[in-house]
């Protein structure tokens, strides 16, 4: 299952599951979900901030395939660059409550069925998408740096909690990419993320669902909690 399955990395990662055999579940907002070219995987409408939606989606899912793998958090948004100070109430919240309530939401939910799979003799993966952002924080960012801090932090709970019950839980902190949720950024905003990557480039979603993809396979068999950086350079520890 894949939550905002309609971004860049989203498409990307659903591509990545397809060809490697797997049967993706998309969840997105309907919006987004309406831009999607015409698809035979199953979408369902989720707003991840919304407990019941995101309870009754997860049912949904469980009543018709009686099982769930893997669990790609995903979802994510980003905010107008201002200083800290600056930034509405109302509006760090709105970008804590996608990138780090949201995944706690879709764990929730879907961990219990997960750890029903695996009773049944499946392994589980739990792949989260998170930033380098998390790890160096950023001017002018510090909803989203901080929310997906959390996210980090998160994973490494969760990856503990589950160590022992065969579900893997994982992170992935990839710098920018030119998806529609960066790609309308003011071009200085951009140009000034571009300088701290030292391979000179932006990231290609597909390097993150190659990651992505290799996360939720056999090969990973001994990293859980872990943190794995797609950075080009940029993250320094």
């Amino acid at each position: 299952m894949v939550t905002g399955a309609a971004g860049g990395f989203g498409r990307a990662i659903v591509e990545r599951l397809k060809a490697a055999g797997a049967t993706p579940v998309l969840w997105d907002l309907p919006a987004a979900l309406g831009r999607l070219p015409d698809s035979d995987a199953p979408v369902y409408a989720v707003d991840v901030t919304d407990e019941a939606n995101v309870t009754d989606a997860a049912d949904a899912l469980m009543s018709r395939f009686g099982r769930i793998d893997i669990l790609i958090n995903n979802a994510g948004i980003v905010g107008e660059p201002l200083p800290t100070w600056e930034v509405p109430v109302a509006t760090f919240r709105s970008i804590l409550e996608v990138n780090l309530v949201g995944a706690f939401l879709t764990c929730r939910a879907l961990v219990p069925l997960m750890l029903r799979t695996v009773g049944n003799g499946q392994s589980g993966r739990i792949v989260n998408i998170a930033s380098i952002q998390a790890k160096e924080g950023m001017d002018k960012a510090a909803a989203y740096s901080a929310a997906k801090a959390g996210l980090i932090a998160l994973t490494k709970s969760l990856g503990k909690e589950l160590a022992k019950q065969g579900i893997l839980v994982n992170v992935i902190t990839p710098a920018a990419s030119m998806t529609a949720m960066s790609i309308d950024a003011p071009k200085e905003r951009l140009a000034d993320i571009l300088s701290r990557i030292p391979m000179g480039r932006f990231l290609e979603p597909d390097e993150v669902a190659a990651l992505a993809l290799w996360l939720c396979s056999d090969e990973c068999s001994f990293s859980t909690g872990a943190v794995f950086d797609l950075s080009g350079g940029r993250a320094t520890y």
